[in-house]
């Protein structure tokens, strides 16, 4: 549903300011590098089941919590770690997801030291631009071929907790898909 907030009109977050400045400077806009790029990914997994604007609210909690999402320092926590954050209220605690994140920044890790890039890697994936913007919600899809491929892709690099919806929300927080429906104020084309 399109929204109108100060005469602009967005396809989402009209109404709470963090969520109008996500929708306008962050969501599909290009994302490139391996923190920035774990840092999504690992954000993506923690709002599965949640709503996206409590994971905005807590982006701050959650980048100090996780190193800054630095792959190596991230990489390096252990169980103490897990612990530490499974008593961080200001983050969601949720052990399965925290073990996650440390598992795909050490995956990213030994991507790196095999010569390649979870970002490079994540974008090998990028599908067509669309020809046109989706007219409503009900035309953007919850997965496609290249989020289903980039999900066996990471599988078999050792990332977990990278379904092919997960994956799919991904890609449009990195830019590589831009879904805003007809009409929003960042519609690029």
């Amino acid at each position: 549903m399109i929204t109108e907030t100060n005469d602009l009109i967005r396809c989402f977050g009209a109404g709470d300011a963090d969520y109008e400045a996500y929708h306008d400077h962050e969501w599909g806009h290009e994302i490139r590098g391996d923190g920035p790029m774990l840092e999504r990914m690992v954000l993506e997994g923690f709002q599965s089941g949640l709503s996206w604007v409590t994971i905005l609210r807590k982006r701050d909690n959650f980048r100090a919590a996780f190193a800054d999402f630095d792959p190596p320092a991230l990489a390096a926590f252990g169980e103490d770690d897990v612990e530490r954050l499974m008593q961080d209220a200001g983050i969601v605690r949720n052990r399965r997801k925290i073990e996650a994140a440390i598992t795909n920044a050490q995956a990213t890790v030994a991507l790196r030291e095999r010569g390649g890039s979870l970002s490079d890697l994540v974008w090998s994936h990028a599908p067509a631009p669309r020809s046109h913007p989706p007219a409503s919600w009900e035309d953007v899809p919850a997965s496609t071929d290249e989020s289903k491929a980039l999900t066996k892709a990471l599988k078999a690099e050792g990332f977990v907790f990278v379904g092919p919806t997960t994956m799919y929300a991904l890609m449009q927080a990195v830019g590589m898909v831009d879904d805003h429906i007809a009409g929003c104020i960042v519609l690029k084309n």
